[in-house]
């Protein structure tokens, strides 16, 4: 019986690097695709950008001391690039936003259509990082402390950024009759 080839075998170091990066990968691939769709809206660009960051970390895995957090920011990063080079598509904000809630009447269906175009398009005035926040929050319904996870704010920051869109939404709707009873 002949004896397996020997293979080179990856130092003690690059082996826990190897074995820890894949543990991060199959913890938070899945929370990284979902975040990275939220945000580009397409799968297969989704997948290209986590699948880029995370040969990009392999890459660079020694200089990064908080792995998780930079994986989060570099798909927003990249996410972010990827929506300012292919702006003519646009990021609607939630299809399921436009569901119809049964026992509409017609005026009831055209009104709730106006009020959701004006809120999209105030949304969509809103810079990047503002328009993320509010998808993160109000979309994804994640916890301050998921969004400062993703996002690499802190919490209070993600609070504070959020009161402060909320507000300059919210009076910027008012004058169309859209308010919280609308």
């Amino acid at each position: 019986m002949l004896n397996p080839t020997p293979r080179a075998k990856p130092s003690g170091d690059q082996g826990a690097s190897n074995l820890a990066l894949r543990q991060l990968f199959d913890q938070e691939e899945s929370a990284l695709l979902h975040y990275a769709y939220s945000l580009v809206g397409r799968r297969e660009v989704a997948e290209e950008i986590v699948q880029e960051v995370f040969l990009q970390l392999h890459a660079r895995w020694k200089e990064v001391d908080a792995p998780r957090a930079w994986l989060f920011r570099a798909v927003r990063n990249r996410a972010f690039n990827f929506l300012r080079d292919n702006r003519r598509e646009t990021n609607d904000v939630n299809d399921a936003s436009t569901a119809v809630a049964e026992g509409d009447c017609p005026e009831q269906l055209v009104q709730r259509t106006e009020m959701l175009a004006a809120i999209r398009g105030m949304v969509a005035e809103l810079d990047e990082a503002d328009q993320q926040l509010v998808k993160l929050k109000y979309f994804e319904d994640l916890k301050y402390r998921e969004i400062s996870e993703r996002t690499g704010l802190s919490v209070g920051n993600v609070g504070y950024r959020l009161h402060h869109i909320l507000k300059e939404l919210a009076s910027k709707l008012r004058p169309l009759g859209i308010d919280e009873n609308s």
